[in-house]
């Protein structure tokens, strides 16, 4: 393998490295390197990196092809309007998060707010969480001051430290970010195949921290009909053994996904592998089962879209305020030349406040194009604010604003918003302000733990989940509101 920067020649774009090479036409896990690339990551010791990097390259999957499949088969009901997105998780994982509570708590919430979007919208809900491999960060500038003192930015695990003494960027995090990666992914396997998944456990969805009476009615009478009807599947049957379906109940699919930022790491987990359905070889990152472009990245000659136009795994596409509408168009064309029905997730983020003034263009050139992407909201990126108390936070009306906007919109559109990508935590963390809790700002100081942006807490998170079932539920028996 060829080292990043030693062969090239280097330069800035907006204060990121870049490297510059002739191009190749032919699409190789390398090719990338003829691209400029932002968001790069310098190390001092070049041979270091090199080691890990050959080491990383030996490293067996941590998926297979089959589970990829597996997922776009999913996806594709998913852009079909005949399944929905649940998409969440940290926005930064950290190391220390590969841990039997971290783990749990996260999925615990991920699955009973899907059961209750499952109960809400009836149909079938895919789950991808933001784990086993999300240690990396774009960051807006390469610097920061702190004390007083310029250092770089902290960019996550798998580059350098959070503390101000350790962000010199150190080639072993990658190997540890690969084995942190396949600890946690092997203990969601185990879990989730011995009956963690049971959609019987409704008893553990607790509402104490619903403050209002009438919200807390409300909730409760979702969970007391799913409750319901689950009893009368027991009844006739439907849940035994024996049944076709029993699966489905005790156990669910659960996928992984991280943004592809370290084209590094990414190289190394790129492999050569049979498809399940034709036998034909193909390159799968073999790293996760489903990888996003940031809207930092995405750029059309440079490097990040040069490498995931080549990879057989569903791709996400972060899409915001500075996206064109003919940048879009060629974007797809790009990574999606055959335009395979559910292959693309455009992730939505403006913020509630500008919603309105891109999306409908943004759904026009897409039906324009040809392509059938999924559409999934992410309404946390675009509502990040400052707090009084000098905090990035997000008002959770902003959230729901801006969702409750992009359903209409779609609408008006005559499209459909397929899923929800969301970043939360399973744990009782104070960082967002409002919900059913009533987070105030003088609250953010109780429990405010993120590295990088502010995540749902499990409450808000569930709150996200009632209301948007509410919402398919209203679909479903009448004319919307």
């Amino acid at each position: 393998m060829s080292n990043s920067h030693t062969d090239s020649h280097v330069k800035e774009i907006d204060g990121n490295v870049s490297v510059n090479r002739n191009e190749d036409k032919e699409w190789t896990p390398q090719s990338w390197r003829s691209k400029p690339i932002r968001q790069g990551v310098v190390y001092e010791d070049q041979e270091h990196l090199q080691q890990v990097l050959n080491k990383l390259q030996h490293l067996p999957p941590m998926v297979t092809p089959s589970e990829i499949y597996k997922l776009r088969s999913q996806l594709r009901e998913v852009a079909l309007n005949k399944a929905f997105l649940l998409q969440g998780g940290d926005c930064a994982e950290l190391f220390e998060y590969c841990s039997q509570d971290p783990i749990e708590s996260k999925l615990k919430v991920l699955l009973q707010m899907s059961l209750v979007l499952v109960w809400g919208a009836r149909i079938p809900v895919v789950r991808i969480a933001r784990m086993a491999g999300q240690y990396a960060k774009p960051r807006s500038s390469s610097t920061e001051k702190v004390e007083g003192r310029e250092i770089p930015s902290f960019r996550g695990d798998n580059i350098n430290g959070y503390d101000p003494s350790d962000r010199k960027p150190d080639p072993e995090r990658l190997l540890r970010a690969y084995f942190h990666s396949a600890a946690t992914l092997n203990y969601v396997r185990s879990i989730i195949g011995s009956g963690f998944a049971d959609l019987h456990r409704l008893s553990d969805c607790s509402l104490r921290h619903v403050r209002s009476d009438r919200t807390r009615q409300e909730y409760q009478t979702i969970i007391d009909r799913l409750a319901d009807s689950l009893d009368f599947m027991r009844v006739i049957g439907a849940d035994s053994p024996f049944s076709p379906i029993s699966s489905s109940l005790y156990s669910v699919d659960m996928f992984i996904s991280h943004e592809g930022l370290l084209l590094d790491y990414e190289q190394c987990l790129t492999r050569l592998l049979s498809d399940p359905e034709t036998g034909e070889k193909k390159w799968y990152n073999i790293g996760t089962h489903f990888l996003w472009i940031g809207d930092r990245t995405r750029q059309l000659n440079e490097a990040h879209v040069e490498y995931f136009r080549g990879i057989q795994n569903p791709i996400g596409i972060k899409v915001g305020p500075s996206m064109e509408s003919n940048e879009l168009q060629k974007l797809l064309d790009i990574i999606n030349p055959n335009k395979e029905i559910g292959k693309i997730t455009l992730i939505t983020r403006y913020g509630a406040d500008q919603v309105e003034k891109y999306l409908p263009a943004h759904i026009q050139a897409v039906k324009a194009s040809g392509h059938i992407v999924i559409w999934a909201c992410d309404p946390m990126h675009g509502n990040t604010k400052q707090s009084s108390s000098g905090v990035k936070t997000r008002y959770f009306n902003s959230i729901i604003e801006e969702l409750s906007k992009v359903i209409r919109i779609h609408k008006d559109n005559n499209s459909q918003m397929n899923g929800v990508h969301f970043e939360l935590t399973g744990e009782a963390v104070t960082e967002c302000i409002g919900g059913s809790m009533q987070l105030a700002d003088a609250d953010l100081a109780l429990n405010y733990k993120t590295f990088c942006d502010p995540r749902l807490n499990y409450e808000q998170s569930l709150d996200v989940a009632f209301l948007i079932a509410k919402y398919y539920e209203k679909e479903r028996s009448g004319p919307s509101l």
